[in-house]
């Protein structure tokens, strides 16, 4: 009995606040021990890696504990929204390996808003007001004194009435009249104080046309959207601890209004907070990822530096590696900088058991094996993943002529230099020991660069035969045949930002130096974050390689086929170094 009270404690546990509360709340049977979630994402972007902390836990969770969760999209915005990325949140979240069960929009849920707004002012719970937003700001008062109310706060309910029909009439002037809640102009939540549940626009929607001119605030439409979906646990950032409160006031008159005030507390949508994903040399902001688009500045939303999920998928992030970042760092209540390390680390640990083993020369030199025959070359097998028997083989040539990276050799080498140097031997991967000539172990060119590199091989030392057991002190070194090698492009990816935290400096340089915009951003760029490489050479079997496909470069770090890419124009991107 001791020890199965140890081990539910040790599973308790291991599992957050967060999934410990869905525990519970299955377990006292409340909305009928139903498990129903959504991700509702604004469609005015794409997709960042915070997102991907959000979509891990709405889809995660529902998936574990046998329950669903919807897509829906939060469309209460028409200023900003775009059907381009509706498409690219769906293909974000089928990458991470998800499916949603529904489908949905908050726009489907207008007419049925409208009516509740229509009821609440009926009710005496909501008016008109005609005041400016300056105007309604001003009366809000502070966190230690109390509001004052609109003039407009006890307007008659048919006078509101009649101006809320005008205000969807499309000839009502956006920011002339609004429709507000009426709470407590002097309570302590600041949130509470007759707060905006409808404004004027005068702008088409991309699903609901002309229809609707005044659009729901956020606050309004979305609890309501979570109740009328039949949604059981929402989550979402700590930055909406405040707003749960009005989250769970809206819920409740909506059920009043639907006549559905049975069991209230216990069929009903619960938010919870969690913290947000934060990590360092990174800048989430959606406004600042399109400045940096529009700007010029990246090459677009899928540029492999930017934070944005299509961005790392391009850069040969994988799913599998971004989950189990998400599952290292937690969801807690306490915002913290997490360290892009830790990030590369559960990359690294997920790439090495996918990614296939190919060579590739970043800075090539060429090495001539004096002794090797002219004109033959031999076929050599090469493991695709020691880590996956499945994965298979596939062959690489061997000749004369091969080239190697060029701080592989060292012509006047310290003793502890390991690699090849005049008289040294090292082993060619997959190959033979190769010596370097004593005499004559080079050639150079006009400016002293060197240009080819001699050498000798022992026929006996080839990977499979006997003599390839001979000891050596050199290491092990990756090379590409200079008669079949393909040339490629190589692009070499770093940090986008100067500074461990883009936030801070961004709002220092805006509140202390008045830089704002493209200009600040400009600032805080570190100028080495990308380096093409177009002189560089790789087997001609990851030239045939499908996009996206995951490669590790021997010797070099993890990389992958980019979407620019060719069999003809080869193009691949770094992804992160073998260690950090």
């Amino acid at each position: 009995m001791e020890e199965k009270r140890m081990n539910e404690s040790e599973e308790k546990k291991s599992v957050s606040f967060v999934e410990q509360k869905v525990i519970d709340d299955l377990a006292a049977g409340k909305n009928g021990g139903r498990l129903q979630t959504r991700f509702p994402p604004e469609p005015n972007g794409y997709l960042h890696i915070g997102h991907a902390k959000a979509i891990a836990i709405d889809f995660g969770l529902a998936k574990k504990y046998g329950g669903e969760c919807n897509l829906r999209f939060d469309d209460t915005n028409p200023q900003k929204e775009d059907t381009e990325y509706i498409e690219s949140i769906e293909q974000d979240i089928k990458w991470l390996g998800y499916e949603w069960a529904h489908v949905y929009y908050a726009s489907d849920y207008f007419q049925q808003l409208w009516d509740f707004a229509v009821w609440l002012i009926k009710q005496g719970r909501a008016y008109v007001d005609e005041q400016s937003s300056e105007e309604i700001a001003r009366q809000k008062g502070t966190t230690t004194s109390p509001g004052t109310n609109s003039p407009f706060r006890d307007r008659p309910v048919e006078e509101s009435l009649k101006l809320f029909e005008y205000m969807n009439s499309g000839q009502c002037e956006p920011g002339t009249l609004t429709l507000r809640a009426k709470i407590d102009m002097a309570h302590p939540n600041m949130l509470f104080r007759d707060p905006l549940i409808y404004r004027v626009l005068n702008m088409p929607h991309v699903k609901t046309g002309t229809k609707w001119n005044a659009y729901p605030m956020y606050d309004f439409a979305h609890g309501q959207s979570d109740y009328l979906e039949g949604v059981t646990h929402s989550w979402c950032t700590l930055e909406f601890v405040e707003h749960r409160p009005l989250y769970d006031l809206f819920v409740t008159w909506m059920k009043e209004w639907r006549g559905e005030t049975d069991n209230i507390e216990d069929n009903r949508p619960r938010q919870t907070e969690f913290n947000k994903l934060n990590l360092n040399y990174i800048l989430l902001s959606k406004r600042n990822l399109r400045m940096l688009v529009s700007e010029g500045l990246v090459s677009g939303w899928d540029d492999p530096r930017m934070p944005t999920i299509c961005g790392f998928r391009r850069r040969g992030y994988s799913p599998e590696g971004i989950k189990n970042f998400m599952e290292k760092i937690g969801y807690t209540k306490i915002d913290a900088l997490n360290d892009m390390a830790l990030f590369e680390s559960a990359l690294r640990d997920d790439l090495n058991t996918r990614a296939l083993r190919v060579s590739a020369v970043l800075d090539p030199v060429k090495v001539v094996i004096t002794n090797y025959p002219e004109g033959q070359t031999e076929m050599l097998t090469a493991v695709n993943n020691p880590e996956n028997e499945a994965d298979g083989t596939h062959e690489v040539e061997f000749s004369r002529e091969l080239w190697i990276e060029r701080d592989d050799f060292m012509e006047e080498a310290e003793k502890k230099f390991m690699r090849l140097a005049p008289g040294k031997e090292v082993r060619l991967k997959n190959a033979y020991i190769i010596k370097c000539d004593e005499e004559h172990p080079c050639d150079k060119d006009a400016e002293g660069r060197i240009t080819t590199i001699y050498c000798t091989y022992d026929p006996e030392t080839r990977s499979g035969l006997p003599g390839a057991n001979r000891k050596i002190k050199g290491k092990t070194l990756h090379w590409v045949s200079c008669h079949n090698a393909a040339k490629a492009e190589v692009r070499l990816y770093e940090r986008l930002w100067k500074f461990e935290n883009p936030r801070d400096e961004l709002k220092r340089l805006e509140d202390e130096e008045g830089i704002k915009g493209a200009e600040a951003l400009k600032l805080m760029m570190n100028p080495d974050n990308l380096h093409v490489l177009k002189d560089c050479y790789i087997e001609p079997f990851a030239t045939q390689l499908p996009v996206l496909t995951y490669l590790q470069f021997q010797r070099i770090g993890y990389f992958n086929v980019d979407p620019d890419s060719t069999p003809e124009k080869p193009v691949f991107n770094k992804t992160v170094g073998l260690r950090s």
